[in-house]
């Protein structure tokens, strides 16, 4: 593979970075784009958004990129990132599980999100960002959260958590409350959940694959 993916990248950072994701097959991933797009597309779709998150990933300071991974890797995946399966059990579980074998100040974002930039993470990227931060919280717009940053990883600050609801993002939130940490809080953004998701995504970031999948592929209604 060449072109971006293939760029050195910044210089290290304090904070580890971990991408949780699903292989993009057919039927198990982006299911409510289905309808408007076909199964098939909606993989498409999201091979796209987790190859722009992942460089975007690359584009940030940081002393380890890791993808917590359900599946197997594919052409999606550039180098240099670390790959590690993911645990069995449900999203908070697995969610745990990847905090848990990490060490150190740790930042979890999702695939939902190909919009996201290297500038929308500075704050919880930035060589002091846990000086008076123990956590670093990314609402998404749909009421749950894009990502989750903590100082000294516990998987205890995620288990039990209802993933998946409207309220999960303010559950989560009132978890590291309750813990007592200092938490720091990153822009909202909106995940690709259903067609006019992906359309707002795409118009944020319209020189992505994601936007130039998307821009190719014409839903029909009825399917």
């Amino acid at each position: 593979m060449t072109g971006p993916a293939d760029r050195t990248p910044p210089p290290n950072g304090p904070t580890a970075l971990l991408v949780i994701a699903k292989e993009p097959v057919p039927g198990r991933v982006k299911t409510r784009l289905t309808p408007p797009y076909t199964p098939d597309e909606a993989a498409q779709l999201a091979a796209a958004a987790l190859y722009d998150t992942l460089l975007a990933v690359r584009a940030m300071p940081a002393r380890r990129r890791t993808v917590v991974l359900d599946g197997r890797p594919g052409d999606w995946l550039p180098d240099g990132f670390e790959v590690r399966p993911q645990c069995a059990g449900g999203l908070d579980e697995r969610l745990a599980a990847a905090f848990a074998a990490s060490r150190g100040p740790t930042l979890l974002i999702g695939m939902d999100t190909p919009q996201v930039t290297a500038e929308l993470l500075a704050h919880a990227l930035e060589l002091t960002a846990w000086e008076d931060r123990d956590a670093w919280f990314g609402p998404a717009e749909d009421g749950g959260f894009w990502a989750l940053g903590l100082a000294a990883p516990d998987p205890r600050l995620l288990r039990g958590v209802p993933m998946s609801t409207p309220g999960t993002g303010a559950a989560q939130r009132a978890r590291l409350a309750a813990a007592g940490l200092r938490i720091g809080d990153l822009p909202a953004l909106r995940d690709v959940d259903t067609a006019a998701d992906a359309h707002l995504v795409a118009a944020q970031a319209p020189t992505g694959r994601f936007a130039i999948t998307l821009a190719r592929l014409t839903p029909v209604t009825g399917r």
